[in-house]
């Protein structure tokens, strides 16, 4: 292989553990919380998890760990989109396996949970795993978003199993993953097969977080590469003083990226899609927003600037999520006759004849190219592909017909010129941070240790991040005590309920307090390139976000 100083740099990083994990397996003890329960809809949980329901949380103490150099045989699967340190957690959870027993062998599922149901498996070696070490992406087996939902799919899950002698399956992914892991566990249990199932929380959208996962792993890597890019358009624009940035960066369902880079870059303005649901802005609100910094910065000569925006951010605007919906509705009440369409223009008018006044009005007053994004092929839960709607183009548009008209007024005299940004898959497979690189090591070793406990239907948990690692706490979380009910598909289903932003938090708090003063001064902040050596206060910082919530000091 032809590869890069770094690369061949980071295969040489050893992980810093929590001290319980840094012992000898036999010196990794257990100890027991009470019994728990569901976020809510207990009874309706209760039924479906009859096994599961109410297990204690676990932590991972020093202690006589009798019975954790058994041999073992385990599968994982990487779950849904990618997020950067999958690798370490395959790594750390290879690295509990042979330090427990070195016959103990690690088998992994090719292309998600489908690997699972068909069987696609290879032998995980220590050779494979060191080609991976510290390294992004999810190629060293590759991911996909396959649901083990039906009879079928649980049925031949179990057959692979039992085939392969599997003592446990490691299910790293985000919440549906995850719930689709407790499901498994309860199957497996109700079948009396003798296989654990262990989840490990993942995504960078950070929305996979309570009181005991203290983040999602990937988030820091992620947040920390679009830091990185802002700052440098900040500086950019700081230098060429003639455009207006508007970034679009991922995070559909919560918009704990557009804050935590907030935080991390001091932008002009960014939107937290939370608030503008909760203050019921439209669309017409969120361009006067923007329009007042456009303003207040142009009066001071400075006709540039820049604005983050969540992925999601349409879906949290009342007017829109009534018009996605009803869309939704009427693409999946008449998808033949809509499919049957010959070109854009009909799928257009064929939409407008059977919406609702209202979202008609909205739908007609939106720019040609945003109206076809709104009517593209659907996702696989039926609902719009967000990612593909383009809201940075949208707005600049608004914002333009907005300024002509102060302009016409005599309220605005500036000059505006912008550029058009998303920021998405560059930071899903990057090198991770340090942080993450350990974070992953120690999610995949304490995902071990359950396993090697025997235990099921758990989440791999590593909190007291915002300290250094050794006084990191590992343990697990009961999947069904992070659930709810949701209305999914017409039915109600069992889900792992999203964390969003809240407004009363800190992170929300500290950025609300300094945005006044960021919409009309230059006040951005240069984050620079992950750092991976130097001191522990550069290379090893966890985000903003953590530190806030946490109460340690920021630097």
């Amino acid at each position: 292989m032809d590869i890069s100083p770094l690369q061949r740099a980071r295969y040489g990083y050893s992980p810093k553990l929590p001290k319980a994990l840094a012992a000898k397996p036999e010196q990794i003890a257990l100890t027991f919380g009470g019994a728990t329960e569901a976020l809510d809809d207990r009874d309706a949980l209760k039924a479906i998890f009859p096994v599961n329901y109410g297990k204690p949380l676990v932590t991972l103490v020093h202690g006589n760990g009798e019975g954790m150099k058994k041999r073992l045989i385990v599968g994982v699967i990487l779950s849904g989109g990618q997020a950067p340190g999958g690798h370490n957690v395959i790594a750390g959870l290879f690295d509990g396996l042979k330090a427990g027993n070195p016959e103990s062998r690690l088998i992994g599922f090719r292309g998600g949970p489908g690997g699972l149901v068909e069987d696609k498996a290879m032998e995980i070696d220590a050779a494979m795993i060191d080609l991976y070490r510290n390294t992004g992406g999810f190629d060293m087996i590759g991911s996909g978003r396959t649901k083990i939902e039906t009879p079928e799919q649980f049925a031949k899950s179990a057959g692979v199993v039992r085939a392969r002698g599997l003592d446990a399956v490691i299910v790293v992914g985000g919440d549906d993953s995850n719930t689709n892991a407790a499901l498994l566990s309860e199957y497996f249990l109700s079948e009396k097969l003798p296989c654990g199932v262990i989840g490990v929380p993942k995504t960078i959208d950070g929305d996979l977080k309570n009181e005991f996962i203290e983040t999602s792993f990937g988030f820091d890597t992620a947040t920390k590469t679009y830091a990185e890019l802002i700052g440098n358009i900040e500086r950019d624009a700081a230098s060429a003083r003639k455009y207006w940035h508007f970034i679009k960066l991922m995070g559909r369902s919560a918009s704990h990226i557009a804050l935590e880079c907030a935080l991390q870059t001091h932008p002009n303005v960014a939107l937290v899609s939370e608030e503008i649901e909760a203050g019921k802005l439209t669309l017409s609100d969120i361009t006067e927003e923007i329009c007042r910094s456009v303003v207040a910065r142009s009066d001071k000569g400075m006709n540039f600037g820049v604005v983050l925006i969540p992925e999601g951010l349409i879906e949290f605007i009342p007017e829109f999520k009534i018009l996605i919906t009803r869309l939704n509705e009427v693409l999946a009440e008449q998808a033949d006759g809509f499919k049957s369409l010959a070109n854009d223009a009909a799928r257009v008018d064929f939409v407008l004849k059977n919406l609702d006044i209202q979202s008609a009005t909205l739908y007609r007053s939106l720019p040609q190219e945003i109206q076809k994004q709104l009517i593209m092929d659907r996702d696989p839960h039926g609902n719009v592909q967000v990612s593909r709607i383009e809201t940075e183009k949208l707005l600049i548009v608004l914002v333009e017909k907005r300024l002509a008209t102060l302009k016409a007024a005599g309220s605005y005299t500036g000059s505006f010129s912008s550029q058009a940004h998303f920021f998405g898959y560059e930071g899903r497979c990057a090198f991770p941070s340090n942080f993450d690189a350990d974070y992953c090591h120690a999610l995949g070793f304490a995902a071990w240790a359950l396993t090697a406990a025997g235990l099921t239907g758990y989440l791999a948990s590593v909190r007291n991040l915002s300290a250094p690692a050794s006084h990191w706490i590992a343990g697990g979380v009961p999947l069904t005590m992070m659930m709810n009910m949701e209305r999914r598909h017409g039915s109600d289903k069992p889900v792992i309920r999203k964390a969003l932003v809240e407004l009363d938090g800190e992170p929300f708090k500290a950025f609300a307090a300094a945005r006044a003063v960021w919409a009309v001064e230059t006040s951005y902040r240069f984050p620079g390139a992950i750092q991976y050596y130097g001191p522990a206060d550069v290379c090893d910082r966890p985000t903003e976000t953590l530190l806030l919530e946490k109460g340690a000091p920021r630097i």
